[in-house]
């Protein structure tokens, strides 16, 4: 008895197809959900979730900064920040953090008041 050899290629094309269409629709919900936090649900959230505020500076660098930089501030693919306020002044470090400075990009951080708070924050390190 000969089998035919299609029915296992026409099975692998449905299961195929049939995870393209639900990821889509997983798509189309986080598609919402991003919306919502570029509108400014995302800062509620955020706030709800670690209780940080938009100005809490050991938050703001746990979020954007840590996984460069290190939980420590003691470096990693960045360079080490534990004494950083003894080389640079607080506008300086605004500046890099804003704008970015060798290989690191700017647009990081994009609140001017995130970045005044981090600023701040890191200029005490000496």
């Amino acid at each position: 008895m000969k089998r035919n050899a299609v029915i296992p290629y026409a099975l692998i094309a449905v299961i195929g197809i049939l995870t393209v269409i639900v990821i889509s629709v997983i798509g189309i919900d986080q598609r919402k959900t991003i919306q919502e936090a570029e509108e400014g649900g995302g800062e509620k959230q955020e706030q709800a979730e670690g209780g940080a505020t938009a100005d809490d500076p050991e938050a703001i660098f746990e979020n954007n900064c840590a996984s460069c930089h290190g939980a420590d501030l003691t470096g990693g693919m960045g360079p080490d920040l534990t004494k950083v306020g003894g080389r640079l002044s607080k506008d300086e470090i605004k500046d890099i953090v804003m704008n970015g400075r060798g290989s690191m990009p700017p647009g990081i951080i994009k609140e001017d008041a995130q970045a005044e708070a981090i600023a701040k924050w890191l200029s005490e390190k000496k």
